[in-house]
Formats: C-alpha cells, structure tokens, sequence
C-alpha cells in the first residue's frame, strides 16, 4: 500500500521534504564579478528612412535585443539617442562612439509586409573594424526568435560563452480546465499551448536538440509517455507500458532516456533507448525510485528513493551499479543536475510544518543550501543552459506559477502572466 500511495504522489508531484546541512554560495558575490563588455548600441535604423514600418521594426528589434543583453549581465550597455553618431558608420562616428565603450552595435531593418530583412554589425572601436556581421529574413512570427538568435551571437563571440536568450521553458498550466503543455521563451514571451489532450498532462522533458518534448499524460487513461515533435507539429505515443511512464532526461549523446515506469510493481528507474525502445532497469530492491536525472558526462544518475523511509537523494554511477546518498532529508523530490556537472538543484523540506523550498547540493552531499526561503512553496527546479539561472513553481503570491531566480537563489521573479495553475518547468538545453 505505501509503494502505491508513494506512487501517486510522485505522478502528483506533492514532494515534500526536511534537510539540515552546511552553507555554500555558488553565485557571484560583490568584488568578484569579472569585469562587463562595454558595449554601446546605436539606434536601429529603419532601411527606409521615410517608412513609419520600418521604424517601428527596427525598434522592435533593438528593444527585444536590447532587453536580452541586460539580462545575460555580462555587459554595460552605453547608449545615446541624441548622438549624431547614431545616424551612420562613418570614421567620425566610430570614434564618437570610441569614447563611451569598446565595442558598437548596429543594425537596419526593414518591414516588407509578410515578411522582414534585419542586418547588424557588431565592431571593435579599439580597431575601428567589424567582427561580426549578420542577416536575418523571416515572417513576422519569427521576428523575436532572430533578434534572440543574434543576442546570443553577441554573447557568444563577445564572452565565448553559449548565451540563453534563444532557450525555451515548457511547463504545464490548467488554465483551461485540464492540465496542458505550454512553451514559452526565457523571458516569458511567445506563450504557446502545444496539446489540447483534454486530460492531465505534466512534466515536460526536452530533447537534447530542444525538436522534440516528452511528456507524461492521461490521454489514453493509463499515464503514458507521448512526445511532441517541434518541427513536424504532430503529437505521437512514445511508452505506453502499463503503469507510470515519466520521462526523467536525455543522456549527453541524446540516445537514452532514463526515465520512471511501474509496470504493475513499485516505480523504479530505467533506461530506455530512444531508437528500439528497449528498457532497462537500472535499479533492483531499492523501494519506490523515481525523479532520474541524468549528469552531464553522462556516467552518473540522481534520482529519488525511499529505500531509507522517507524518499531521500541518491546517485547511481551507471558504469559501476554503485549508489551513494545524498541527504539525510524528511522528504526529496525533483532533482535536476547542473550543466558543469558541480550541482544537484532539488525541492525539498525541513521540518513537516514547513512549506517546500529549494536548495542545492554538491555531488558529495557535504554542501548544502537552501535557495528560497519564507516565500510559499517552491518546487520543479530546472536549470537554465547557463546554469546561471533556475525555473521553479512557486505559490507565493498565491497560486502556482512558474519563477526564475539567478542560482544563488537571487532576483526571483514570475517568468509570465496567465490564468490557472502551473506545474514542472522545464528548461530547454
């Protein structure tokens, strides 16, 4: 009886937990930040100057942009759009520009109707020349996508590090009446309903390419596994076992899925091979498991377990078939691996009469600490490609939204507004 009531609130995802352990901080504390791009952005130009269209385009775009580069906070953004300098690219104007930053941003845009031409230049005013040069052309719903693409462009060749602002979270919202999956961009716009199953759908996973979603739903009465393919618009089965079928993650190379099935006994964790659909159990005798994540290198497994009583945090290395704990917690669920490998993020609880909050851990478990505090319950931490940001479910104003916090536990704030309760946010790679 305790493995079936266990097993309902995995798939209900009432996780509820109790920790105790020692302080680590993980973000970037004051005197320790490594020094900002100066980057100044001229005004977009519209590549018509007579065009009302073309103007509000270009805005829209440097807007969009813009927004994105202040989030990533790796630069300081000088502007001015008084500046004769703003109007062309000439040595003259270079040099204006030379005295507020080290490098320029430019760009034209131009609104043809169906369909938009955007072109930018990004220079090094230390040597006066252009480093990098991109064209984009599209319709109007793939405008905010472009100006996302070449934010991350910037962010890439100005830090050498991968930028977010084309990443995507998916969740489930009930808004409806009925449980459904939705994406949404970083920053909460271009919100997009992907099923109308008409039933309870939850936890969404990402293929490693972010084409594909898997996620768990009742459509057929049992709860299956069905998978979203991106490109192709079309919803089809993926794990129909009888039982629990939940996605857990995509190991490095994209092919395996280690995932939670019942299959008329206890949950447990398995792997399953993404082309022959062939199982494998990972885990035998070890209570009621569920909640696997896989590690980056793609050797090791986090993953949830009440072999000990109280569902705690395990690792499972893989090659070896040897586990260690991680906790020594009341009550663990939903653990995610960090990209770098470094950190566990997970909901959990310290005492029963507290409300779930999240915290982190170290690969050893020796380091502890707690993310949210005195702010409802939170929990379904997904880590952001970066891994400097984490979405969660948070009720604290109320109902069940999605929030992302920088991951120190910092800078919390709703990723969008809409009806309804959400639920397990999942970032894209």
């Amino acid at each position: 009886m305790r493995g079936k009531l266990l097993a309902a609130a995995l798939l209900a995802l009432v996780a509820r937990a109790a920790c105790a352990g020692a302080d680590v901080y993980i973000g970037v504390s004051p005197g320790t930040e490594a020094p900002k791009n100066s980057l100044a952005m001229a005004q977009f130009l519209p590549a018509d100057p007579a065009s009302e269209e073309d103007m509000a385009l270009a805005q829209s775009f440097r807007e969009i942009i813009r927004a994105d580069l202040l989030y990533s906070r790796y630069f300081d953004i000088k502007e001015n759009p008084l500046a004769k300098a703003n109007l062309d690219e000439s040595k003259e104007s270079l040099d204006w520009w030379k005295e507020l930053a080290g490098y320029l941003m430019t760009a034209k845009a131009r609104d043809a109707g169906k369909v938009w031409t955007f072109s930018a230049r990004l220079y090094d005013l230390s040597k006066g020349k252009v480093i990098m040069e991109k064209f984009y052309r599209g319709e109007k719903r793939a405008m905010r996508r472009a100006a996302h693409m070449f934010s991350d462009d910037v962010t890439l060749r100005l830090t050498g590090r991968t930028g977010i602002a084309h990443s995507k979270i998916a969740f489930a919202n009930n808004a409806t009446g009925r449980k459904e999956i939705y994406i949404a961009d970083y920053d909460g716009e271009s919100l997009t309903r992907l099923t109308s199953d008409n039933s309870i759908d939850l936890l969404p996973r990402w293929s490693q390419d972010s084409s594909r979603i898997y996620y768990t739903t009742y459509r057929w009465g049992n709860p299956d596994m069905f998978e979203i393919d991106l490109k192709a618009g079309k919803i089809r089965p993926f794990s129909t076992f009888q039982g629990l079928n939940i996605p857990g993650g995509f190991s490095p190379d994209g092919m395996t899925m280690v995932m939670t099935l019942s299959r008329g006994e206890d949950p447990g964790i398995y792997m399953l091979d993404v082309v022959t659909k062939k199982v494998k159990q990972l885990l035998k005798g070890f209570g009621v498991s569920s909640s696997p994540t896989w590690a980056p290198d793609g050797t090791q497994v986090a993953f949830v377990s009440d072999r000990a009583g109280n569902p705690q945090l395990y690792v499972l290395d893989v090659p070896k078939g040897e586990t260690r704990r991680l906790t020594r917690f009341n009550w663990c669920d939903s653990p995610s691996w960090s990209p770098d490998g470094s950190w566990i993020v997970f909901a959990g609880r310290e005492t029963r009469k507290e409300p779930l909050n999240i915290f982190i851990t170290d690969v050893s478990g020796n380091q502890v600490r707690r993310l949210t505090v005195n702010a409802g319950d939170n929990e379904d931490p997904s880590w952001s490609p970066d891994g400097r940001f984490i979405a969660f479910t948070s009720t604290r104003r109320g109902r069940r939204e999605i929030f992302v916090m920088d991951a120190d536990g910092s800078a919390p704030h709703p990723l969008t507004e809409m009806k309804g309760n959400s639920f397990t946010p999942n970032w894209s790679p």
